[in-house]
Order: C-alpha cells, then sequence, then structure tokens
C-alpha cells in the first residue's frame, strides 16, 4: 500500500534521481540536504521508495515512538535514540550499523530547516566509528532533481572532508533557497566553517 503510494507520488512529482557511476554500498552514512522545509522528507521518501532502498533508516527522539504515532514512525524507517545520554545517537547508530549486515542511516547535516552557522558533526563521527562511508544527496528543488554523490570514507583531514561536502551542498537549492548552505562554503576559510558538536 504505502509503495504504491510513494510510487504515485513520485511520478506525479515530476522529479528525477541523478545517480553516481559507482553502486551504493549496503551500509553507508547518508546526509541529505539543504534541509529547508518539511517538504524534504516526503521528497527523500518517496526517492527511497523509487530506488528501492528499502534499508534507509532514520535517528528519532524515542518519545516519538510511543503509541498511537510509534508505529507509523517504525514504518517509515525510524529508530528510536536516547538523546538524554551522551553521544547516545552516535553509540545507537554503530550498533545498528555492527548488527546489520544491511544497514543506510539518513541524516541532516544542518539538524534543523532554521539557516545554520555550522554543520552539525553526528553524521560524521557514526560513519567514522562504523567505518562506513558517507553517501551525499542533494535536493534541488529549482531543478526537481535528487543528485546523489559518489561514497567517501572519512580521512584523518576532517577540515578537508567538511569542505568537500560544502563543497557539494553550497550549490544546490533548496525548497527556500535562503536557508540553503552557499554562505557556510563562501566563509569556508581554514576551519571558518565550524563545527557543531554532536
Amino acid at each position: 500500500m504505502l509503495t504504491l503510494f510513494w510510487k504515485t507520488c513520485w511520478k506525479l512529482s515530476g522529479w528525477t534521481i541523478v545517480l553516481p557511476a559507482s553502486t551504493p554500498p549496503k551500509k553507508m552514512v547518508l546526509i541529505a540536504g539543504p534541509h529547508t522545509s518539511w517538504r524534504d522528507l516526503f521528497v527523500g521518501l518517496a526517492a527511497r521508495n523509487e530506488m528501492q532502498f528499502r534499508h534507509i533508516k532514520f535517528l528519532g527522539k524515542k518519545e516519538l515512538f510511543t503509541p498511537p504515532l510509534g508505529w507509523i514512525i517504525r514504518k517509515l524507517g525510524g529508530v528510536p535514540v536516547d538523546r538524554q545520554t551522551n553521544n547516545g545517537a552516535v553509540q545507537e547508530a554503530v550498533k545498528q550499523f555492527n548488527t546489520n549486515g544491511e544497514f543506510c542511516l539518513a541524516l541532516s547535516p544542518e539538524g534543523t530547516r532554521k539557516k545554520v552557522k555550522r554543520l552539525r558533526t553526528g553524521f560524521y563521527f557514526i560513519a567514522k566509528n562504523a567505518n562506513v562511508p558517507i553517501v551525499m544527496v542533494g535536493l534541488d528543488f529549482a531543478n526537481k532533481q535528487v543528485i546523489i554523490s559518489d561514497p567517501f570514507f572519512t580521512s584523518d583531514n576532517q577540515e578537508k572532508d567538511f569542505s568537500d561536502i560544502l563543497s557539494f551542498f553550497a550549490p544546490i537549492k533548496g525548497y527556500h533557497p535562503e536557508l540553503g548552505l552557499s554562505h557556510l562554503k563562501k566563509s569556508d576559510a581554514g576551519i571558518n566553517w565550524r563545527l557543531a558538536a554532536g
């Protein structure tokens, strides 16, 4: 039922998917952005269905998984985490990667729909600690394209890794372009992109 719903939504939307040359790995941290609207979730879920990526999950605070809506969030791919503990989300995500043969975690690098002064770092340390690649997904509302990058592993140069991430996302226009990430790339000098903890 849900598969047919998302397939119909995708067909009527006029969006297309720009795939990388490489085959997506079975385990990866997928970061989607720029995250500027609640519409991003629906585009992402419809694209996930179109690509038949059934194993893509997302983290949510455990309070969201109580009745009556908890089962819906799980059905959509939600994984509950306790955010009250230090690095709880990172530890739970790494555990999921270590105990599943096929697991993909989708996150927003901004962590909010508001304009940000820096990117979050949780996704980066999940990928590093789980030893899985990062795949970037651009939600280009200007051209109605979901743009998927080749996978890459984190390096010993965190500054360069984040600069490369910003280079990918900066030109992509979200539903609200003024809330995107282009301003971070313009000020990208040394560590000026600033990293938020977690």
